[in-house]
């Protein structure tokens, strides 16, 4: 059996943090509920929420339309914020946690899939939007060159990002409202500026009704679904607060966190799009976005993007470190965070240089929503059943016959569920790239998000209740 401890790390601003997914010992707890809100805040006050909210409009749909899909996907922050208590419960991180559905084995390999690899690569699309807009402002400086720019300006960000995922938990508490109050008057300033220009009678040349309107309303919704859908690492941000934090406090901030900027800024970019029109739908809307806005404007807002960005990677860069720990390799976490970051800015630089940047995009976005809706399903199922109710010394013991080593290391509930709601997407899947055979044979209507979920948590709730799931019961 073995146990990780550590009293030793540090959780302050100013020292970078040694803990892993070492047990946080009640000693070591703080904080409170509430201060989730704005570290949660901080990487939802994005321009890709613009950009996702633009592409609503893009697909047919009205305004009103596209407000009331960006408010029922909203709806999903919930879910992060439901397993963000297990962090505080177990004492570790997510990626520890997750050993209660897989398996001490089972989860290596979902770890290695969900966890470190989808945050490089999660990382290399963020960092690609900070270096193209920032390579815009450079342009207009003189400094113009399609391939150096934007990679100059990807090393820098990065680096600052690394930088700030070594110090960790204790920076990110302390900076992340700040950053979260400087995103927000960057953002609601670029705003105001486009509210002008909004076409508020906007209405399609050719309004969509029956199935060609559901197919454009569900395919918006999955969309708008894997961003939420991909915070399974919630419980990382939430694991130093104290063992005595109320769960509800903790899903509160974490969802409103998550929710308030999603909605505000992916309405915002639905009205863009009616200002912008056809033509500047076209090309980069990015870029676009700057013929809306003052010269002194432009400057200011990839200032923003490059913080957004920076927070956002910051905290998928911290969490992916600890997950190359839980998979088993013997690292610690500041070394772990930098190999992320080198892995996350290589994917970067391939991007710049790759001529099929939007099938690129496409396929991940694909691959999340096909992966992390059913793992987040699998998530709050375990959840809520053990009712929170997790042992970090357990979580901890990897020997055969340990409370989560279930069949030779493989948790069967979990990994059949995890297997059978990913097929299932898949084949309700309607994008440019993939349209599984139930999303065709429907009229492409895309049912991903919902149909794979309900089939993971379904089955794994069944599963749980025979044979297969006696060992996670005791």
């Amino acid at each position: 059996m073995s146990v990780i401890t550590d009293e030793s790390g540090t959780d302050v601003a100013t020292r970078p943090e040694t803990r892993g997914i070492e047990l946080i010992a009640d000693a070591e707890r703080h904080g409170r509920a509430r201060d989730l809100f704005l570290i949660w805040a901080a990487p939802g006050v994005s321009i890709l929420n613009f950009t996702i909210g633009a592409t609503l409009v893009l697909l047919g749909l009205q305004l009103w339309q596209a407000f009331a899909v960006i408010l029922v996907a909203a709806q999903l922050w919930v879910l992060p914020g439901i397993i963000a208590a297990s962090g505080p419960a177990a004492g570790t991180s997510g990626s520890v946690v997750t050993r209660a559905m897989y398996g001490i084995r089972g989860n290596k390999v979902f770890v290695a899939v969900v966890g470190w690899f989808i945050g490089a690569v999660f990382l290399s699309l963020t960092w690609l939007a900070s270096s193209f807009m920032g390579s815009v402002l450079l342009a207009q400086a003189g400094l113009e060159d399609p391939v150096w720019v934007p990679i100059g300006v990807t090393l820098v960000v990065s680096v600052i990002t690394v930088v700030v995922a070594v110090f960790g938990h204790g920076l990110i508490l302390r900076a992340y409202p700040f950053m979260a109050a400087a995103l927000f008057v960057i953002f609601l300033v670029v705003a105001a500026f486009i509210m002008p220009t909004v076409d508020w009678s906007y209405a399609p040349a050719e309004p969509l009704s029956g199935a060609p309107l559901w197919s454009a309303i569900t395919v918006g919704f999955t969309i708008l679904a894997s961003t939420p859908l991909s915070f399974i690492n919630s419980p990382d941000i939430a694991r130093y607060l104290p063992r005595s934090t109320k769960p509800s406090h903790i899903a509160a901030a974490t969802a409103l966190g998550g929710a308030v900027p999603f909605v505000v800024f992916t309405a915002v970019g639905a009205l863009l799009a009616t200002a912008l029109g056809p033509d500047g739908l076209v090309g980069s809307i990015d870029v676009a976005l700057f013929t809306l806005l003052p010269a002194w404007l432009g400057p200011i807002l990839v200032v923003g993007v490059i913080i957004n960005t920076i927070a956002l990677n910051a905290m998928t860069a911290y969490t992916s470190s600890m997950a190359l720990q839980a998979i088993g390799l013997p690292l610690r976490r500041i070394p772990a965070t930098i190999i992320v970051g080198v892995v996350g800015t290589a994917l970067t630089v391939y991007l710049v240089l790759s001529s099929s940047l939007l099938e690129a995009a496409n396929l991940m976005l694909q691959f999340l929503v096909v992966v992390s809706g059913p793992a987040m399903a699998v998530f709050v199922v375990d959840v809520l059943m053990r009712r929170y109710a997790y042992d970090g010394v357990d979580l901890f013991d990897d020997r055969a016959g340990g409370r989560f080593w279930y069949w030779r290391g493989w948790g069967i509930p979990g990994l059949t569920a995890l297997l059978a709601g990913g097929i299932v997407t898949a084949l309700c899947l309607a994008t440019d790239v993939w349209v599984g055979p139930v999303a065709e044979a429907i009229g492409y209507i895309d049912l991903s998000v919902p149909a794979g979920m309900l089939v993971s948590a379904g089955l794994y709730a069944l599963l749980q209740r025979t044979m297969l799931g006696t060992a996670a019961r005791s």
